[in-house]
């Protein structure tokens, strides 16, 4: 099915405490937010296949360390990525790409994408340029109600945020405009000054 948001945990996941990533040391020296936005924003257009898959993203995690990780903590196998949902895919795939994994966090699911940044303490409701930001469609505001991520690309001053994401409705990389109502809230990367 094209456009699917969220990262529905498989049937065959098993509930377990957040997995402990690196912590942010060892991070590429100078990569700012805008770095982070402009790479993003270099991916507007980049499609999925006719079967919500196929992405240079998905490629990329299913080569990546991460996905062993996850398919050992939730069960499935690796080619289980070639067409799941995306977009925290996506929002991995350009924190490795600048080389700053261990401060972006990488994750195929957004539950535990997001749970990760709250249990590092980098968690808010301050939509800053270059957060990564979790939503739930419904406008509930607990992680566990979470259905899509992407980047904040600013704070629209209107109650609205304007975003980078992978794995739209459209099946692609866009640029929206997002209600904060549905916001559940914010990660926060460690970027250069």
């Amino acid at each position: 099915m094209r456009g699917r948001h969220r990262r529905r945990r498989p049937a065959y996941a098993v509930d377990t405490p957040i997995d402990k990533q690196a912590a942010p040391q060892g991070i590429k020296a100078g990569v700012k937010a805008q770095d982070v936005l402009d790479l993003a924003l270099k991916q507007v257009g980049i499609s999925e296949n006719s079967l919500g898959g196929g992405t240079k993203f998905h490629q990329w995690y299913m080569s990546s360390q991460r996905a062993r990780e996850t398919v050992a903590r939730d069960g499935g196998s690796i080619a289980g990525y070639a067409n799941a949902p995306w977009c925290a895919m996506f929002v991995s795939w350009v924190g490795e790409t600048l080389g700053v994994r261990p401060t972006v966090g990488w994750d195929a699911y957004t539950v535990t994408y997001a749970k990760w940044f709250a249990a590092n303490q980098r968690w808010g409701s301050d939509p800053r340029p270059g957060a990564v930001v979790f939503f739930a469609w419904e406008g509930a505001k607990n992680l566990d109600a979470i259905d899509h991520v992407g980047f904040v690309v600013r704070d629209n001053g209107d109650g609205t945020i304007k975003t980078v994401e992978g794995n739209t409705g459209n099946g692609r990389v866009e640029v929206r405009t997002r209600p904060k109502s549905q916001v559940v809230g914010y990660g926060y990367p460690q970027y250069a000054g």
